[in-house]
C-alpha cells in the first residue's frame, strides 16, 4: 500500500497535534519552540523613551527566607526577571539569564521573582544546575514594574532608568545586553 503526499502530510499533522495535546510532551515542545524566538536579544529603549522609576518601595523576600528591600537597588544597575517554572519562554530563556548572572553577579542586582512555592523553585533549581537566587513579592511592585504577563524583563540603570523593558523569552547572554550592562557598569 502506497501514502500518498497528502496522507503522509495528514498523519504527520496529526502526530504533531497527539504530541501537543499529550501533557508529558507539551511543554518540552513548547521550550523547544520558544528557544527558536529566545535567539534574539531584546531591544534597548532610546534614550528619550526611558522611563525612570520614581518608586522604590517594594519589599521581597529570597527563598532563604531573607528580606530584600528594593530601596538597596537605587544608584545601582538592576536586573529583574518575573518568571515561573510551568511558563515554556520563561523556561526556554533560563540558560541565557543563568550566564548572564554568573559573569555579572558581582555588579548587577539581579531579581529573579516568582510567586510560586520555594519547594517547586528548588526542584526546579536544582534540576537545570541554576545558582540565581529567587525572590518572592512582599509588597506590590512599583507601577512602573507591573506586569501582566510573564517571562517579563527589565534592566535598570543607575538612575532608575528602565533601559531594557522585554516582554516574552529573549537571549539574555547576547553581546548587545553584556555590551549594555558594560556600558551601564562604566558609568558613573
Amino acid at each position: 500500500m502506497k501514502i500518498s503526499k497528502n496522507q503522509r502530510n495528514n498523519i504527520i499533522f496529526l502526530v504533531i497535534i497527539l504530541l501537543i495535546i499529550i501533557p508529558q510532551t507539551r511543554q518540552p515542545i513548547q521550550v523547544f519552540l520558544q528557544k527558536g524566538l529566545a535567539m534574539f536579544s531584546p531591544s534597548v529603549i532610546d534614550e528619550e523613551d526611558r522611563v525612570v522609576l520614581t518608586d522604590y518601595d517594594w519589599q521581597l523576600v529570597d527563598e532563604n527566607g531573607f528580606t530584600y528591600n528594593f530601596n538597596d537597588a537605587k544608584g545601582r544597575v538592576v536586573f529583574i526577571n518575573f518568571w515561573a517554572t510551568w511558563c515554556p519562554p520563561c523556561i526556554a530563556e533560563m540558560p541565557s539569564m543563568e550566564k548572564l548572572y554568573q559573569d555579572y553577579k558581582e555588579d548587577v542586582d539581579f531579581l529573579f521573582v516568582s510567586n510560586e512555592t520555594q519547594e517547586v523553585i528548588s526542584k526546579f533549581k536544582k534540576k537545570h544546575d541554576y545558582e540565581f537566587r529567587v525572590h518572592a513579592s512582599v509588597t506590590p511592585n512599583p507601577v512602573q514594574l507591573e506586569t501582566s504577563s510573564i517571562p517579563r524583563t527589565f534592566v535598570l540603570d543607575r538612575d532608575g532608568n528602565i533601559v531594557i523593558d522585554k516582554t516574552g523569552a529573549a537571549d539574555w547572554n547576547s553581546k548587545t545586553v553584556r555590551r549594555l550592562l558594560d556600558d551601564l557598569l562604566q558609568l558613573e
